[in-house]
């Protein structure tokens, strides 16, 4: 039997399943602890995993999504949401500086 969901139905049911199972998975993004961020993604998760967990960030796509690399680095498992897709660039240098060469410019020591 399938069942009909909205794309953002799915993400939330998704996050709260793996927020559920795993104390390490959380959500950092602009918004989305009160309204469930631009396209209503997390709605009710705050409600149910708290603010600990769902972590509204203020206007900084570039420090936050780096935060959310940090965060991976050190063994936790973030899920970073960005408001609009015109601001993924300007978290770029963090995903293609940071993330994706780490392995490198740690000597392949993380």
């Amino acid at each position: 039997m399938t069942r009909e969901l909205l794309y953002r139905e799915a993400l939330n049911e998704a996050l709260r399943e793996e927020m559920a199972h795993d104390d390490t998975v959380f959500i950092m993004g602009e918004g989305i602890e009160g309204r469930g961020g631009s396209y209503k993604v997390t709605v009710g998760l705050q409600e149910q995993f708290g603010n600990m967990r769902v972590v509204d960030t203020p206007i900084s796509e570039n420090g936050f999504t780096g935060a959310g690399i940090g965060a991976a680095l050190t063994g936790m498992r973030p899920a970073v949401e960005i408001l609009f897709i015109d601001f993924t660039t300007l978290i770029l240098d963090q995903i293609i500086n940071q993330a994706a060469k780490f392995r490198f410019m740690s000597g392949n020591t993380a």
